[in-house]
């Protein structure tokens, strides 16, 4: 097999790849935060001790981290009616309801694991510090929101930072609904030159060069955070 990857030059990479590379960063960046701040007040339900906070967070939690993301994406972008997408995103959600489908789904989905690592990151946190805020007469929203959660963020931050590198690979998946990301830019630019077998290893190598870059970035955070301890 003779590979040839001269046709890989910076138009190719501008008119196919990059549009998908900044769609693939933007799903991860929307679905890491919207995720954090969805599976935080799931974490906080399912702390809060209460049976009817607890019972729904749980199913929420249990379920979605049981099924196939695959299968998640799938069926949001089916079973949902078009218009739907259209009242949500207006005009550009019509165009784009493959797009806007895969960030309603990653956001939904990876707000169940953010979930786990958040309430991992509260009970890391010391009793005596909740019994200090309740002690200078601060409520329990106020307990979580000026001294519990602040530490858990910072003590799961790695951990954070490590899911959503496993967020960026996941995007790929939004190949099965046509959505344009990063694997399918190249994709087309393959196809368009006939070189499959190139632009596939080359879009491996973009994965594995932004993933191994990220998670050494996350390891120094984890020094830090140590050194800080």
């Amino acid at each position: 097999m003779n590979l040839d990857f001269s046709f890989l030059d910076w138009s190719v990479v501008s008119s196919f790849i990059l549009k998908g590379l900044i769609f693939s960063v933007e799903l991860t960046l929307i679905a890491t935060f919207g995720g954090i701040v969805l599976g935080t007040l799931l974490a906080l339900m399912r702390l809060s001790g209460k049976k009817w906070l607890v019972l729904p967070a749980a199913f929420y939690v249990n379920t979605l981290r049981s099924i196939p993301l695959v299968m998640v994406i799938l069926w949001f972008f089916l079973l949902i009616p078009a218009a739907f997408y259209a009242a949500v995103g207006g005009e550009w959600g019509s165009s784009n309801r493959a797009e806007l489908s895969a960030i309603i789904t990653f956001t939904v989905f990876e707000a169940a694991y953010f979930s786990e690592i958040m309430r991992a990151g509260i009970q890391s946190v010391p009793k005596g510090q909740v019994y200090a805020g309740y002690a200078m007469g601060m409520s329990y929203r106020q307990t979580m929101q000026l001294v519990v959660l602040p530490q858990a963020f910072r003590n799961m931050l790695p951990v954070l930072m490590t899911q959503t590198i496993i967020l960026f690979q996941d995007t790929s998946l939004v190949y099965a609904i046509g959505a344009y990301d990063l694997l399918k830019g190249f994709e087309i630019a393959g196809k368009n030159f006939n070189r499959p077998v190139e632009t596939y290893l080359v879009a491996a190598v973009v994965y594995f060069v932004i993933c191994f870059s990220l998670s050494m970035l996350v390891r120094r955070l984890q020094k830090k955070i140590a050194i800080i301890r």
